[in-house]
């Protein structure tokens, strides 16, 4: 492992173009950052700029065309064994439990369910769902269901949580909810977070850093440190220093009017 505080994920000149029947479309233009370990770095941008595709590419799902992705200490080539990805979707199977849910991921891992049981009991019960293992996805909020998968994505014991919009498709109660669960879950578990989401209060909130994203195609236009004390709670949101951050990041979207409020 890094030592704390270096840099557990460099992008070097990072470039995605997708070859199309119409030509080649220019998602990403060359990206260059770093994420540092235990850090929780948020991701915002228009829709379309690519934020999704950029985590596809730290995830190994899809090849870089230009540029090299290293994650601690190796470069990136295939989807790594020390992530963990959550999406906006649940993606739960409805005939299993949640226990058997969780467990999934360790037998496409082709690892020892047996050595991992005891993890995934654990991490239910951290979020809350340690009297919920044999239910089914359908018997479960939303919220619930999302929290089911980020134990999923944790069960292997990743460095790195992977987050693409998570919960993008909560409603606005239960996405503050989950926001002050995922501070709990990360503070507890000391994971390097790399999250997509359109908030701006969120990305905020939840982050260390908050990286901007310009049109697509993709660039980095800012990176924004957020140096508010931990833990936080909703009410900061009202606070000078968390508009004025908010301001100013939302100043890089007036004319665009992509991002949410």
């Amino acid at each position: 492992m890094s030592a704390a505080g270096q840099a557990l994920i460099r992008l070097d000149r990072v470039a995605k173009t997708y070859v199309t029947a119409d030509g080649p479309v220019e998602s990403l233009k060359p990206l260059s950052f770093e994420i540092r370990e235990g850090e929780f770095m948020s991701v915002v941008g228009p829709s379309g700029c690519g934020k999704s595709t950029l985590l596809k590419l730290v995830a190994g799902l899809l090849p870089a065309s230009a540029g090299e992705i290293v994650l601690n200490g190796e470069r990136v080539a295939g989807p790594p064994d020390d992530v963990g990805i959550v999406f906006q979707s649940p993606v739960l199977l409805a005939w299993r439990s949640v226990i058997d849910n969780v467990m999934l991921q360790i037998e496409l891992r082709g690892l020892d369910p047996r050595a991992y049981l005891d993890k995934a009991k654990a991490l239910l019960d951290m979020v809350g769902l340690g009297d919920f293992q044999r239910k089914f996805p359908w018997q479960l909020s939303g919220g619930m269901q999302q929290r089911a998968s980020i134990c999923r994505a944790l069960v292997h014991n990743p460095a790195v949580l992977l987050m693409d919009e998570p919960f993008g498709a909560l409603d606005a109660m239960t996405r503050e909810k989950m926001n002050l669960e995922l501070q709990r879950i990360w503070s507890e578990t000391k994971k390097t977070v790399l999250f997509i989401t359109h908030s701006i209060p969120e990305s905020i909130f939840l982050s260390d850093r908050v990286l901007v994203m310009s049109e697509r195609p993709g660039r980095v236009a800012a990176i924004y440190d957020v140096p508010l004390a931990r833990p936080r709670r909703l009410s900061l949101m009202g606070t000078p220093e968390f508009a004025t951050l908010a301001q100013t990041i939302r100043g890089h979207f007036y004319a665009q009017g992509a991002l949410d409020a």
